[in-house]
Parts: structure tokens; C-alpha cells; sequence
């Protein structure tokens, strides 16, 4: 079984998602304010957010890579999830994240995503990363703004409304941007 690397920061742990996460992972995919922005929009069921647990720990053994729960790094609570996605049909290499609706607004998607871009540009030696923001969702692309991501293009995705296209530069130019 291939072994998922822990990643921390100064407040946060990304961890492999598992069994213990499941119940914390199912509220918020049945939070329709978690999922606005997130696939068709619409909230899941117990028995979807366990195939879409499933199919997150999958991409890890196809990939190498994939999301992680994050998680606080004092307590353990489990805030969200952030990592790479690339499944078939994607057009790249993708950059993610969703956080429970009570740890929003706190930085810690920006301290998870920066993490996994580092993770992304030193371990996997990938030639990009990008983020799929779907257009009205200011928040996210505040985000994908503020951790070097650059709007390369809208268009639509997988049938599902525009989307913007940010792409991260690779990580020598991202360090000098933070510098």
C-alpha cells in the first residue's frame, strides 16, 4: 500500500484522509455551503461522501498524490480537506481545497495550499499546477490570486459553468514572489 506523506505547517497537519475522518468529511459534504462551488453544486448524502472518501484515497495509489485531511495541528480537529487531483479527462494537474463552513476565513486553506504547492514543485518535480475556481467564487480565487496563481483563461469544464483557469508558476518564481 503506498504510504502518504504528512505535511505540517505552523497551525496545520495534512494527513491522510481515513476512517476517523468520516463522519467530519460527510457533514461537510452535506453542507450546501461547502459544496456550492464544488462539482454540480449540490450536497451529498453519507453514501456519496463515502465513494467520494474512496475515490480521494484511490487517486493517492493511481497518482502518488492527492488530497489530505487537514487537520489542526494541536487538537486534531479536522477542518477540511486541500491536495492534488488529477484524474482521468482533467486538463492538468489540479490544486484543491474545501473547508468545513466554521473554519473559513481563518488562513487556513492559504497555509494547507501553499504546503502542497512546495510539496508539489519539490517532490513530484511537476511542470504545473492549476486550480479550476468557478467564475463568482471570489473567495477561492482570492485565494489561488494570493498564493501566486495567475488567470490564464475561463472556460467550461465538465459541462459545469465557467470556470477560471489559475496556474501557479513553477516553484523557483513562486519562492521569489513570497521573498
Amino acid at each position: 500500500m503506498f504510504e502518504i506523506p504528512t505535511l505540517e505547517t505552523e497551525r496545520l497537519k495534512l494527513v491522510a484522509l481515513d476512517g476517523r475522518h468520516f463522519d467530519d468529511y460527510a457533514e461537510m459534504l452535506a453542507d450546501p455551503q461547502a459544496t456550492r462551488w464544488v462539482g454540480d453544486g449540490e450536497p451529498l448524502d453519507r453514501g456519496h461522501a463515502w465513494r467520494s472518501l474512496a475515490m480521494l484515497l484511490g487517486h493517492w495509489q493511481l497518482r502518488g498524490y492527492g488530497m489530505w485531511a487537514i487537520e489542526d495541528r494541536i487538537t486534531g480537529e479536522f477542518l477540511g480537506r486541500a491536495g492534488l487531483m488529477n484524474p482521468e479527462g482533467w486538463p492538468d494537474l489540479e490544486l484543491g481545497w474545501m473547508l468545513k463552513t466554521r473554519h473559513r476565513h481563518q488562513g487556513y486553506a492559504t497555509e494547507a495550499c501553499q504546503a502542497i504547492l512546495e510539496f508539489a514543485w519539490r517532490n513530484l518535480h511537476v511542470p504545473r499546477v492549476i486550480s479550476l475556481v468557478r467564475i463568482g467564487n471570489e473567495v477561492s480565487d482570492r485565494l489561488a490570486e494570493r498564493i501566486g496563481g495567475e488567470h490564464i483563461e475561463d472556460r467550461d469544464f465538465c459541462g459545469c459553468h465557467n470556470h477560471v483557469f489559475a496556474y501557479y508558476p513553477p516553484f523557483r518564481e513562486q519562492r521569489r514572489a513570497y521573498a
